[in-house]
């Protein structure tokens, strides 16, 4: 909880911040940079620095835990927490990375606000700020720790052992540690971070779904290649397409993420568009090799059935579970077991009490889970992954 006399300063600041925390954030990763361009290089994404989607998943995350401070003071944004240091985990971020990013934003608040920033709004932002940073330290610990791993201490290496063409812009890798051990295990749903060395000397990083069940002796990612992006957007997306072979080693993290396959037997609502199917294809697999009996409703939407990829293994997992039921939609129709055009989950009989898990486009998740509230759905039961930087934090 914030102190007592941080929050009226807080919530009388708040709009001020607010409406200027893009310029913040945008001050913010100059300043970072100039500091130590090695970051640029080597963690953060090129791409969505281009894009400018990193700042501004930076400003809304910020600004909704500053609000969550203030108008639910009694709650804990596990969620927000939880999937923000799921990715920070990913990429092996420290404790003291976060005194590092302290000092440059402040810095930044400081400069664009200008005699605004007094000591006491100074003293009630810097209080938001290691709240936020100290929750994610917790609970980033906890999850090393369940790893099995040092904190930051998160690569391998592994061999690429399988590669396959699953359609003209997505490719499937079976990856296996460089000792020829077991990939090891993982929760269904989970991601891991490959690093891609680039022609330019830098080591830029990138998450992929792990898409297939756990129980293997080897791990899958599925990648889709980023087109017609500016900048270095879709670069290691593009570098593993065109480069990576079978024999490569790549650098990959342990597993991490929170839209995972919990262990109840309630109903399940799996909804995904696009490359979004890669986690599913782990929780279906591993319902399908554990032999589970859950109701559960599969919902794929695609732009034709050539661009849906594993569209054939996602039938068989589906077949061979006695209580599941598979709904397609592309766009452009050309199947006749699909429908045409955009998912319509009211047309759906969906069973009480599920939970659904989404993935895909921002678009696409914000739809579904809009159609599920309507429909009563609680929106605790709803669950989803953002591939990139989550610019739904904050907005559910």
């Amino acid at each position: 909880m914030l102190s007592e006399q941080s929050v009226p300063v807080v919530r009388a600041t708040l709009p001020v911040v607010g409406a200027a925390i893009g310029d913040i954030t945008e001050l913010f990763y100059r300043k970072l940079f100039d500091d130590r361009p090695e970051l640029l290089r080597d963690f953060f994404n090129r791409g969505n620095q281009a894009t400018g989607e990193q700042k501004q998943a930076l400003a809304g995350s910020i600004a909704a835990f500053a609000g969550m401070l203030l108008e639910r003071p009694e709650e804990r944004p596990d969620a927000m927490l939880a999937r923000i240091a799921n990715k920070h985990a990913s990429l092996g971020v420290t404790s003291e990375q976060y005194k590092l990013v302290h000092q440059h934003l402040f810095a930044a608040i400081a400069e664009v606000l200008g005699d605004a920033v007094t000591p006491e709004v100074a003293a009630a932002w810097d209080e938001v700020y290691w709240l936020m940073a100290n929750a994610l330290t917790a609970v980033e610990a906890r999850l090393y720790q369940e790893a099995g791993t040092a904190d930051g201490e998160v690569w391998r290496g592994m061999e690429i052992v399988e590669r396959r063409e699953e359609t003209p812009d997505v490719v499937s890798f079976l990856l296996q540690p460089d000792d020829g051990s077991p990939a090891g295990a993982f929760r269904p749903g989970q991601y891991v971070s490959v690093q891609a060395e680039l022609p330019d000397g830098a080591r830029q990083i990138r998450q992929y779904s792990l898409s297939t069940a756990p129980g293997r002796p080897h791990w899958r990612i599925t990648v889709k290649r980023v087109r017609g992006a500016a900048g270095p957007q879709g670069e290691v997306s593009s570098w593993l397409h065109g480069t990576a072979r079978v024999g490569d080693r790549l650098t990959v993290s342990v597993p991490f993420g929170d839209l995972v396959l919990d262990d109840g037997e309630g109903p399940l609502l799996l909804a995904s568009a696009g490359i979004g199917s890669t986690p599913m294809l782990a929780m279906l697999g591993h319902l399908a090799a554990t032999g589970s009996a859950r109701p559960v409703v599969v919902v794929h939407a695609d732009r034709d059935p050539a661009d849906h990829a594993h569209r054939e293994e996602l039938r068989r997992l589906v077949d061979a579970l006695p209580s599941a039921s598979l709904h397609l939609w592309y766009e452009t129709g050309g199947d006749a077991d699909a429908a045409t055009g955009q998912v319509d989950i009211g047309a759906l009989d969906l069973p009480e009490g599920l939970t659904a898990c989404l993935c895909g486009p921002l678009p696409f998740m914000r739809a579904v889970r809009g159609d599920l509230l309507r429909r009563g759905v609680p929106a605790a039961a709803v669950h989803y992954e953002v591939f990139g930087p989550d610019l739904w934090l904050g907005q559910e």
